[in-house]
């Protein structure tokens, strides 16, 4: 019951994101990416601190302070800034490749920070999602050969950033809530890239209040799409394995797309339906099928 429950946020958080395409498209017309960025952990650090209130829940200790600030400057600063920089000096369609390696990585940190076991469920479900991505982005078209070296690597960075973030968050809920362990993340979040954002509108201005819809729009991505988004993430690597988890990174593209296909009328060629079938097979195994030599059960500190 619990994986059940836990595929049930983790694709919640990947709707969500995928849905965040849509809105962040509009907003990004009027304030910088990582001004926007600052805002949604703002905005999210102050819901979730609320909530936090609210329920009284356990405050994290003195002693594991550093672990929260790796997370926020590990998943937040880094990770999303790495996919902003390598996705300007390189290309959309280059970063839809790159960071689609993330799954992967978040299987390698499993290993070797849980302490995980590979299955072959595990494997044959991450094998088949990864080829859908590669089948919904057309490997071996033009759009592949763009993008300068720089911008690859940066596309690296992050797919391996978030896959650390990921794992080292499974790590935290050991101890502490999934909301406790976003509501510091958020916050240190905040502390990590509000100076670059304070640099980047030095060059880029921002008009947050050119419109309601630009505020409206702010709201909806620090509420849901972070504060909302990254509980239901954390919340479900802790009632699933970080390689089972993983998959579901998978799912936010296919929505993402789905999303603009329906409200931006975005034209979606076959290969896309193709892949996208074969992304939701792989979430399918690792949700509903047993693993094949059983799972390593896990230590809880």
């Amino acid at each position: 019951m619990e994986k059940l429950l836990g595929a049930f946020y983790l694709s919640l958080a990947a709707g969500i994101w995928g849905g965040m395409y849509v809105v962040s498209k509009y907003v990004l017309d009027f304030v910088p990416p990582l001004t926007l960025v600052v805002l949604r952990f703002i905005i999210a650090s102050v819901v979730l601190g609320l909530i936090f209130l609210a329920t009284r829940d356990k405050p994290v200790a003195k002693e594991d302070i550093k672990l929260m600030a790796w997370l926020g400057f590990i998943g937040y600063t880094v990770s999303i800034g790495a996919q902003f920089a390598g996705t300007w000096l390189s290309s959309a369609h280059m970063g839809a490749v790159i960071t689609s390696a993330s799954p992967a990585f978040i299987v390698i940190f499993g290993v070797l920070l849980l302490k995980e076991k590979i299955t072959l469920t595990k494997i044959i479900a991450l094998v088949i999602a990864t080829a859908g991505v590669g089948v919904v982005v057309g490997i071996g078209g033009e759009d592949l050969a763009g993008g300068s070296l720089a911008g690859n690597l940066f596309l690296v960075l992050a797919a391996v950033s978030w896959a650390l973030y990921s794992v080292l968050g499974k790590i935290a809920t050991r101890k502490y809530s999934s909301l406790a362990v976003t509501l510091y993340a958020s916050l240190f979040g905040v502390v990590f890239t509000g100076p670059l954002s304070l640099w980047e509108l030095t060059k880029l201005p921002a008009h947050p209040l050119a419109n309601h819809w630009v505020w409206l729009g702010i709201l909806y991505l620090g509420i849901v799409s972070t504060a909302g988004a990254f509980y239901f993430w954390n919340k479900g690597f802790e009632l699933m394995d970080a390689s089972s988890a993983a998959i579901f990174f998978f799912v936010q593209p296919v929505l993402g797309s789905l999303l603009g296909w329906l409200i931006l009328n975005e034209h979606l060629e076959t290969n896309f339906f193709i892949g996208g079938a074969m992304i939701l097979a792989g979430v399918a195994i690792t949700s509903f099928i047993p693993d094949t030599t059983g799972p390593k059960k896990e230590s809880v500190s």
